[in-house]
């Protein structure tokens, strides 16, 4: 039996519980919930309703929604403006368009609109690349890869002086390294010359960063492999192996130099000790020459005759021991002639100088026994041919 029909629910009472008359209890009226709602927050912030009646809000209720929108701004408010600096970032705050100050790490607040804040990184490595066909200085071109490694030094410069800083340098590299470029020759891009252009383009770069306030430092700048075009790859390629080519004659040309120009130097330096050894014998022996001439001058004037006839002994020993054969003639009203056979004295007696004669007497004193019933004897030495 349904609980609505007659006799089927003894209590009178409804599913949800609820009595019928004044004392119903049953689900609660959501127009009602709201109503209250209402009510409460009207008593919260001041207004409210009159006791009893159907009106809506007052005036208190309008003031206390305007309340609670300006808190809820305050809050977004204070929540976009307080802000925290990291260890390795700067701040620049501009109030009214102008710089206000630099903001370290930390906490820190500004007071947006009147205040604009630029955060950035300042001790990040940031890097740049890029690829171009260059002209160089014998007018060839070559496509010329780098990288540039840089990073934020003033950030006041960085956010005020130029408009986009990182798109300057870009224009900046360009026109470093075109210059660098076009002032070398091709040889030197594609092989060892790369480090110096390297440096002279970083150098170049930073002056240019430099004189435009961007704020930027240049860290380093890797000039990676150039090439030639692919049109022209295989020519320069023929042209690389014609420099290695030369390189090794070179080195080769070297090796023998330093092989040869050593020995040369040492055989020069070898004629030079002969030469000045031989002049210091000639030197000496002249020298030695005069003193005994100047000596035997002195023995000349005290004994003229003697020493005299002692010279012309030492001059017939001298030329007789050079000789193998000996004619010894009288004066010139004799005939008489003497041969000695001295190369025949020499033959028979072997290891015996030229200067022995036949018991063990000098030429000299034998021409001087010869000739001893002579005045003044005439001797004729000749050479057998």
């Amino acid at each position: 039996m349904a609980w609505n029909e007659p006799g089927g629910n003894s209590n009178n009472q409804d599913p949800w519980g609820g009595r019928k008359g004044g004392d119903r209890k049953g689900p609660p009226d959501l127009d009602e919930a709201f109503r209250k709602l209402q009510d409460s927050l009207n008593g919260l912030f001041g207004g409210g309703k009159k006791r009893g009646s159907d009106e809506g809000t007052g005036k208190g209720g309008g003031f206390g929604l305007l309340f609670i929108g300006l808190a809820v701004l305050a809050a977004v408010w204070l929540y976009s403006a307080i802000y925290v600096v990291d260890e390795q970032e700067q701040a620049v705050v501009l109030r009214f368009g102008k710089y206000y100050e630099t903001v370290g790490p930390g906490l820190n607040i500004y007071f947006p609109p009147i205040d604009r804040k630029f955060q950035e990184n300042v001790t990040r490595e940031r890097a740049y690349s890029k690829q171009g066909q260059m002209l160089t200085e014998d007018e060839n071109i070559i496509e010329v890869p780098l990288t540039v490694q840089y990073r934020v030094s003033n950030l006041q410069d960085f956010v005020l002086n130029v408009d986009m800083p990182e798109v300057s340098l870009q224009h900046a590299t360009d026109s470093a390294v075109r210059h660098v470029v076009g002032s070398t020759e091709m040889d030197q891009v594609l092989t060892e010359g790369r480090e110096l252009m390297a440096s002279e383009v970083k150098e170049r770069l930073q002056r240019f960063l430099d004189t435009y306030r961007t704020g930027i430092l240049v860290t380093q700048v890797n000039l990676q492999s150039a090439a030639a075009p692919r049109e022209v790859q295989e020519a320069f390629d023929d042209v690389i192996r014609a420099r290695e080519d030369e390189q090794r004659e070179k080195n080769q040309a070297e090796t023998y130099a330093n092989g040869v120009v050593p020995e040369a130097r040492g055989q020069a330096q070898r004629l030079i000790e002969d030469a000045n050894g031989y002049r210091d014998e000639v030197v000496s022996r002249a020298q030695g020459e005069a003193n005994r001439f100047t000596a035997l001058v002195a023995e000349y004037r005290k004994a003229p005759e003697v020493t005299r006839q002692r010279l012309y002994l030492d001059t017939m020993q001298e030329l007789m021991s050079n000789t193998s054969k000996v004619l010894v003639t009288g004066d010139k009203g004799q005939n008489n002639l003497l041969y000695l056979p001295l190369d025949k004295m020499i033959d028979s007696r072997s290891g015996s100088t030229p200067s022995q004669v036949t018991g063990g007497a000098s030429a000299g004193e034998l021409g001087a026994r010869v000739g001893s019933d002579m005045r003044q004897p005439d001797v004729r030495v000749r050479e057998s041919r």
